[in-house]
């Protein structure tokens, strides 16, 4: 048993870096993230490690890259906005084999627009927002405890595939206060890091380390051959695929959602049965890999599928991918919210009525 405290999400995120490790942090301030850098200025040196505010995010994602270079366990967090500013760097981390954890929380656009949560950064995060056709795993968290635990796995499978891994949360799951129980998480051995630059003389074969920002033919051989590398190494993390099923066995209509949506649709299927309404919850946990499989075999069987989602329609397009056409699929979006300002939020009454309209 670990410590337990009662946490928001954001801090949850800080609470699981520490728990995996989490050596080096660089990071501007930006709402509605800013309790992640406040708990890791705080904490980091207090073990040793070291915290950095920046002056810019795009300083921020290059700082990432050079801690990553020397193998340590080292991250970010940052907005929508700063999101935006990262994305040559998230594909210069990605074309050099980098492993590091970037934490996304979302907030309301498109454009700079204010402060409140959304999921609109769905497509830049799962599509790879920058230069190169490069891919990231992404962990969607819809609790405190379950942003603290996928923290250490994000970590665990940066490293295990030498590859950034974004962590997608949003303003609500962010500042959602819960219990949280503090512990380290297993997840079995991991290669050696003999590729970090961290001086020739640490090295068992003498020689020094070089890491570029992309392909270097010296290194690589061919251009091909460095592609094809990339594409096995995509290939297996598409083993990594994770989500939670909540009464699907005999659905009739499949809500898919994530983040705080998929806390909503969980609750709003309960209340869907209570009607005698057959509905069902998918709950992507990885976002990418995605769990295309699971929803073609789904529509296979007849069901129809409600994408619940605060925007204006992303995820809803790889659900479209995944039934190939053989089933209707249906959203309720940001316009679904409760409130027609930003402080409003997809509640499940108005969810339940699209459900009684569909069914």
């Amino acid at each position: 048993m670990g410590d337990r405290i009662l946490a928001g999400g954001n801090e949850a995120v800080g609470w699981g870096a520490l728990s995996a490790g989490c050596r080096c942090f660089f990071g501007y301030p930006i709402t509605p993230q800013n309790e992640i850098i406040e708990l890791l200025a705080r904490e980091l040196p207090k073990r040793g490690g070291v915290f950095v505010q920046s002056q810019c995010e795009t300083a921020t994602i290059n700082m990432l890259f050079g801690a990553a270079a020397t193998g340590v366990r080292a991250m970010t967090s940052t907005a929508s906005p700063g999101w935006g500013l990262m994305q040559e760097g998230m594909s210069n981390l990605a074309g050099a084999n980098l492993p590091c954890v970037v934490v996304v929380v979302q907030r309301i656009g498109p454009g700079v627009q204010r402060v409140e949560h959304a999921q609109m950064d769905y497509n830049s995060v799962t599509k790879g927002g920058g230069g190169g056709g490069y891919k990231n795993i992404v962990l969607a968290p819809a609790s405190v405890q379950e942003t603290h635990d996928l923290m250490q796995l994000a970590f665990y499978l940066a490293d295990k595939y030498r590859n950034p891994v974004v962590v997608l949360s949003e303003g609500l799951t962010g500042h959602v206060i819960e219990p949280l129980e503090v512990k380290t998480l297993e997840f079995g051995p991991l290669p050696e890091k003999d590729w970090a630059v961290t001086g020739q003389g640490r090295h068992k074969d003498g020689k020094y380390r070089e890491i570029g920002p992309s392909y270097h033919p010296l290194k690589d051989g061919t251009y091909l051959a460095y592609l094809n590398k990339l594409r096995e190494k995509y290939q297996a993390m598409e083993s990594e695929l994770r989500y939670e099923e909540y009464e699907t066995e005999d659905a009739e209509l499949l809500l898919v959602a994530y983040g705080y949506c998929g806390r909503v649709s969980a609750e709003t299927v309960d209340m869907a049965r209570a009607e005698g309404l057959k509905a069902g919850l998918l709950r992507p946990i990885t976002l990418w890999p995605f769990p295309y499989q699971m929803i073609r075999d789904r529509a296979a069987r007849g069901c129809k599928f409600l994408v619940v989602e605060d925007s204006l329609g992303l995820m809803v397009e790889d659900v479209r991918m995944g039934v190939e056409g053989k089933a209707e699929v249906h959203l309720a979006d940001i316009t679904f919210r409760h409130l027609p300002s930003e402080e409003g939020m997809i509640m499940p009454g108005r969810v339940l009525e699209e459900i009684r309209r569909l069914l």
